[in-house]
């Protein structure tokens, strides 16, 4: 009789655990595998191929490249971005993986990102870009470029449909001046394509580093060097 009775308790206990356990999983929003595929692809945006054949000669954007703070309402398009970002660091030598901006010793010291304002076909947040397979990953959502503005308030910034940020890896760099010359390569293609596109842009140096990696909540390891505002003339 005790052995029934105890049986019976054991039993009670299993069933209640069970129930709870369900109950709790579904309180956490537990994400089922549909949703965690639904969430990677949402995270992760394949750019337009970028156009290796422009309608510009390189003397020609020479020759027109200014700096621009100020600019027109109209939204940048995915193909700008597009464009943009494989003049920064796009991989033009897949075997080897070298890119459009040299390095030295192929150490590609970089990241780049943008913060999103008015862009077509891209929600408001900050994004990487990542070379390999010529892509955007989402960092954040939301005006991510507001946290920019607040801590560096330059109207260009404000103003602008979106903004590039280039940080520099100082965990990999062997000398920390690479850094600051790769970083000058980058910004330099990226205002001569911004040409081609009819896009303007300035390249900014004067913020303080520290407080844009907390606004953008950067790694230690990655020194801000340039912000560009960009937006279509």
């Amino acid at each position: 009789m005790k052995s029934s009775r105890f049986l019976s308790i054991v039993v009670r206990i299993v069933i209640v655990f069970v129930i709870v356990t369900l109950l709790c999983q579904k309180d956490m929003g537990l994400p089922s595998a549909q949703a965690q595929e639904q969430k990677s692809a949402t995270s992760i945006i394949d750019l337009p191929p970028p156009v290796i054949d422009g309608s510009i000669s390189i003397e020609k954007a020479l020759s027109e490249r200014r700096t621009a703070r100020s600019y027109s309402d109209k939204p940048l398009s995915l193909a700008d971005i597009s464009q943009l970002l494989w003049a920064a660091q796009g991989i033009t030598e897949p075997k080897r993986g070298l890119r459009t901006a040299p390095s030295a010793q192929a150490s590609y010291l970089m990241k780049v990102y943008i913060l999103t304002g008015k862009v077509a076909d891209l929600t408001m947040g900050m994004y990487q870009y990542q070379p390999q397979g010529h892509k955007l990953i989402k960092i954040a959502d939301g005006d991510i470029k507001a946290n920019l503005y607040s801590v560096t308030p330059q109207k260009p910034i404000n103003n602008a449909p979106a903004a590039i940020v280039i940080t520099g890896l100082s965990n990999k760099a062997k000398n920390p001046y690479w850094i600051y010359l790769e970083a000058g390569h980058i910004a330099q293609n990226i205002c001569l394509e911004a040409v081609s596109r009819n896009v303007g842009t300035v390249t900014m140096a004067g913020f303080k580093p520290e407080e844009v990696k907390k606004a953008l909540k950067l790694p230690d390891n990655e020194q801000p060097v340039y912000i560009m505002p960009i937006g279509k003339k």
